[in-house]
């Protein structure tokens, strides 16, 4: 019993000045705090933009008045969709859309917009003559141009386009056609790009802060001699590996919290799931990530092993794990492959929790899979330990 009490005594005394030395160097708490954010910023700006608009050209060939109202209230409308920017003329439109300056050009050919006599209604029993009357209504076909190779964009436009003037046409008068479409929300509430983009991040920035902080920081301290300093005391490397494993966990877990705090006051991430099953689980993450990075560094020599091991195996666990790209689209053999990598419970698990809301037993087996590869990688990293 004593020699156990003795045992976490010397875990926790390790801890408390891991703590110490860590707080007292500020590369360390830039990297450990500051440069995630700046990952989840420059992501969070690039994916959170959940507006769609389209830069177009108006090139207006009629000198009908209806044509010339119809240019000036797209350019003065800046609520839409359509962003009109200026152009002198239709060659120097189609070399900004050559050039992907713009996403299509808006044509007005020389008869937009000239009164023409529409059809005049069947009179109707009782009503005489009068409803027989034509009325004059602009008239004519718009044409949307887009470049070749940009058909999905082009016909968005074209479809945007085909609703402005099905709005025209119905505040003129003209009849409904007969046959509709409507169109309605079914389901959950679709995942937002930036939700999925930031479960990834959440994952990359545990997974860089065990194994690239931990790889490239206990070389050094073996080149210094601090661990052969332990060595000469009863510490045994199951209680250095233990004492860094919780100071390090405990590190990424602020990382995370930051990263969440953040994520939900400036880019509004929406927690759709449970806190009390989250939280759990992203302390087991950072439990295994931080023990491949005791791994890789507990066990190589000096920097020169230890950097390309640690890029070894993180970048494998990084785009094979869904972490930045949906599994769905890999081919059938990588999608399989990638059901073995350490990461992908963890991404996956993080995923069904946080914008899922998923239930303990559908975590669980991800739960599972992060405590199988924990008791692997903790026992690997206690026996591969070198103090020098």
């Amino acid at each position: 019993m004593m020699r156990v009490k003795s045992y976490w005594i010397g875990v926790y005394g390790q801890v408390r000045a891991l703590q110490k030395r860590f707080l007292r160097d500020g590369t360390s708490l830039f990297f450990t705090f500051l440069f995630p954010l700046i990952f989840l910023l420059v992501f969070g700006a690039i994916f959170n933009n959940q507006t769609t608009s389209f830069d177009v050209a108006i090139i207006n060939h009629s000198q009908s008045e209806f044509a010339k109202q119809f240019v000036e209230q797209a350019k003065a409308n800046k609520d839409t969709t359509l962003k009109v920017k200026d152009v002198k003329d239709m060659q120097e439109a189609r070399e900004k859309l050559k050039h992907s300056e713009l996403s299509g050009i808006i044509e007005l050919p020389a008869d937009f917009g000239e009164a023409k006599p529409a059809q005049p209604d069947a009179p109707q029993s009782g009503q005489g003559s009068a409803a027989g009357q034509t009325q004059a209504r602009p008239s004519g076909t718009l044409r949307v141009l887009y470049a070749k190779g940009s058909e999905q964009s082009g016909n968005t436009l074209t479809a945007i386009m085909g609703q402005i003037i099905d709005g025209i046409n119905k505040g003129m008068g003209q009849p409904e056609p007969p046959l509709k479409v409507a169109g309605q929300a079914v389901g959950d509430e679709q995942l937002k790009t930036f939700d999925y983009t930031f479960t990834g991040l959440l994952a990359f920035s545990l997974l860089s802060m065990g194994i690239f902080g931990l790889a490239n920081q206990m070389p050094t301290e073996k080149q210094k001699g601090s661990y052969r300093r332990l060595r000469a005391s009863p510490f045994t490397a199951g209680q250095l590996i233990l004492a860094m494993g919780i100071h390090y966990t405990i590190v990424s877990l602020l990382s995370a919290a930051m990263m969440l705090v953040v994520g939900m006051s400036v880019f509004h991430f929406t927690m759709r799931g449970d806190w009390l099953l989250a939280v759990p689980f992203i302390t087991l993450a950072a439990l295994l990530m931080v023990g491949f990075g005791l791994l890789i560094g507990g066990g190589a020599k000096n920097e020169n092993q230890s950097a390309p091991l640690g890029n070894l195996v993180a970048f494998p666990m990084m785009f094979l794990s869904g972490t930045f790209f949906p599994s769905f689209m890999f081919p059938e053999w990588l999608r399989t492959l990638s059901q073995f990598i350490p990461m992908t419970p963890v991404t996956d698990g993080l995923r069904l929790i946080m914008t899922e809301h998923a239930s303990l037993g559908e975590v669980l087996p991800y739960a599972g899979a992060i405590g199988l590869w924990m008791l692997v990688v903790y026992v690997a990293a206690i026996k591969l330990f070198r103090w020098e």
